[in-house]
């Protein structure tokens, strides 16, 4: 999802398949701009082959907490944390879009696989796409969505969380002091 207008003040929330070599779990990556602030990156090895067939992704995003899910599994939550000087994309609309682009300088395995052009054309395929709004200010906003309890996780929320990050998390830009923005209590909240 992305917003429109200067690239330099955009908000942002990604979900990037990277690329793998055969036989290498697939890494979902994902990223969050607020104002055109991003690097709150957070990589997981998702546990199938995302090509195999069509899965469910989710993103919930409220004025408290962007939540991701995949199969309406809980991956990953931000909370809304500008208290604490941590941007959150709670500015601007933002639209869907997708698309496939060349990352290969830093995304296959920090640039060392190289996307084989001979494959090409690369296509995605899409089935069952659902983009649903409400007001900010209604009561049942995303209440009817897994994963959309509240500002609060559940406790099997709670339980996916830990055990996507002991299992599946292979990258969090809070373990990375060079590219970590905002503050430690935003990294402790997440």
């Amino acid at each position: 999802m992305m917003s429109e207008g200067p690239w330099q003040y955009h908000d942002e929330i990604d979900l990037e398949f990277l690329g793998n070599s055969t036989s290498n779990p697939y890494t979902l990556h994902t990223n969050v701009y607020a104002r055109g602030v991003g690097s709150r990156e957070k990589g997981y090895r998702l546990w199938f082959d995302p090509s195999q067939d069509f899965h469910t992704y989710s993103i919930i995003s409220t004025q408290q907490y962007i939540r991701i899910l995949v199969d309406n599994k809980l991956i990953r939550q931000i909370k809304n944390q500008m208290m604490y000087g941590a941007p959150y994309p709670n500015y601007q609309p933002m639209r869907v879009y997708s698309t496939i682009w060349n990352a290969d300088d830093w995304a296959t395995q920090g640039g060392r696989v190289k996307t084989d052009w001979s494959l090409a054309p690369f296509t995605a395929y899409f089935r069952n796409y659902k983009a649903s709004t409400c007001s900010p200010s209604s009561k049942a906003c995303g209440q009817s969505s897994p994963g959309s309890s509240g500002p609060e996780l559940d406790q099997t929320q709670q339980q996916q969380l830990k055990e996507v990050a002991a299992n599946s998390k292979v990258y969090d830009y809070c373990d990375d002091s060079k590219r970590r923005i905002g503050s430690p209590k935003d990294c402790e909240s997440q």
